[in-house]
């Protein structure tokens, strides 16, 4: 998954605004203790991180 794929999807899922922030302040034991831009900067693929975002965050399955 690129990269614009995956913030595609987190601004529709949680909204331009709020994903940035999310992603930035949102610490996720499955990524590690990370956060989503720990987590990416780390060298973690975009398509495990959206998993793990979309299975922390019961993101529906039409979204995934």
């Amino acid at each position: 998954m690129r990269l614009t794929v995956f913030w595609q999807r987190m601004a529709e899922h949680f909204g331009p605004g709020y994903a940035d922030t999310f992603a930035r302040d949102h610490v996720m034991t499955e990524l590690g203790g990370r956060t989503v831009h720990e987590a990416l900067d780390a060298g973690w693929d975009a398509k495990d991180v959206w998993q793990v975002v979309c299975s922390v965050m019961d993101v529906p399955r039409e979204r995934r």
